[in-house]
């Protein structure tokens, strides 16, 4: 069942509302506005038609007031959708329930912040309408995030931008597709993703000083297990951060990660979702496996702080960079206009995996199985880049004579 929404503002195109529940229907209060255009019900129980019926509520109050002539209110009605009403109408459409077509909370954050900035540059535009919003308004909305300080000094800042148009798009697509837009507002225009990667693959020599060097120091230590178990598994931080014993066994050797949206559990906070969405499961390397024989606890989460409280994914990025990688980063120069060791993370660790499996001729859909991947360009740039293997068979090849 899709949450309750209770007390939401929606700020319509002429008066803001308060919109909340009364019973099972939906009602409206626009008291709060400079003009007093009262509460109302809107006659229904079910959220996208009471946001529906909001934005019609709002023009015809505007009209009663004299903020939009009659005529004008049915030429808008008949060919013209406001960006904050498409906006309001495909936000309440992903927050649904996820059996019915919703989307995770993480993902509608997401979308939230690219229309944040996409409304903003739409306003110095002049653009006002989701039927202005064409390819020519793209190519310059993306060389405008191109020319922003944040997008030369961000990784990944073309995919990023690439995303971001495709979010766009893809919003615009659903307009369409629910009937708010006519069919030939589709955008054509085609995208092409930055090639390769900007993310540091560590080498196999500096994974092992990295460990080295945090079992020399005690208050290290902890952080050495979670290196090594970065590096033996793949996985992501967030994913290494909620991992419980529950989902390793060592008798088997075997450690599974089950994503569970869908799983009713008293606590939501302990809901643990993977980012694709589906459960996996791969078996455990020998090094790693000995790090977990090791470990004394075997209840909860397998990793803890420095504090022994709950381990967050920030905390593991700032300690690594701060008392790994600066103090190591001589051993391992780099020129000032090439990504090298100092510019790894803990993202890194998951290109080293995938990269030692190229390298180690595991087989690519396996790598992508244990990775989580139901496709992957970032396994495919090292099976492309370092399978050895491949080269090897290659050189015993005979093609002429």
């Amino acid at each position: 069942m899709p949450r309750k929404r209770k007390n939401q503002k929606i700020k319509a195109q002429y008066f803001s509302w308060l919109l909340s529940q009364r019973g099972k229907l939906y009602q409206a209060d626009g008291r709060s506005n400079t003009i007093n255009v009262g509460r109302h019900s809107l006659g229904t129980s079910n959220y996208q038609e009471a946001i529906d019926a909001i934005y019609e509520l709002d023009r015809i109050k505007a009209v009663e007031h004299g903020l939009l002539d009659a005529d004008e209110l049915d030429s808008r009605e008949k060919g013209s959708l406001p960006l904050l009403e498409g906006r309001q109408h495909y936000e309440a459409d992903i927050s649904s329930s996820i059996l019915i077509g919703g989307i995770r909370q993480s993902s509608q954050k997401r979308y939230r912040t690219v229309l944040d900035k996409f409304i903003k540059f739409c306003a110095v535009e002049q653009v006002s309408t989701w039927e202005q919003v064409d390819a020519k308004l793209l190519k310059n909305y993306a060389a405008y995030l191109e020319n922003k300080e944040y997008a030369k000094n961000k990784e990944y800042s073309q995919n990023t931008i690439c995303l971001e148009l495709n979010t766009i798009k893809q919003i615009v697509n659903w307009l369409i597709k629910d009937g708010y837009l006519p069919e030939g507002k589709r955008i054509d225009l085609p995208l092409r993703k930055k090639q390769g990667t900007s993310t540091y693959c560590w080498k196999p020599k500096q994974v092992a000083v990295m460990v080295k060097y945090c079992r020399k120091n005690k208050a290290l230590n902890w952080l050495g297990d979670i290196i090594i178990c970065l590096a033996c598994t793949g996985l992501r931080i967030s994913e290494l951060a909620s991992l419980r014993w529950s989902d390793i066994d060592l008798e088997e050797g075997m450690l599974r990660l089950t994503d569970e949206t869908m799983i009713k559990k008293k606590s939501k906070a302990s809901k643990r979702t993977t980012k694709s969405g589906y459960n996996r499961s791969f078996p455990i390397n020998s090094t790693l496996l000995e790090v977990f024989h090791k470990m004394p606890n075997r209840s909860g989460n397998v990793f803890r702080g420095p504090r022994g409280g709950q381990l967050k994914p920030d905390t593991v990025r700032l300690i690594l960079i701060r008392d790994v990688i600066k103090p190591l980063a001589k051993k391992f120069p780099q020129s000032e206009d090439e990504i090298g060791f100092a510019d790894g993370r803990p993202h890194s660790f998951r290109h080293y995996f995938c990269s030692t499996c190229a390298n180690s001729g595991v087989p690519e859909n396996m790598v992508m199985r244990w990775l989580g991947h139901r496709s992957s360009e970032m396994v495919q740039h090292y099976y492309h880049l370092h399978d050895e293997e491949a080269k090897q068979r290659m050189d015993t090849l005979r093609f002429i004579g």
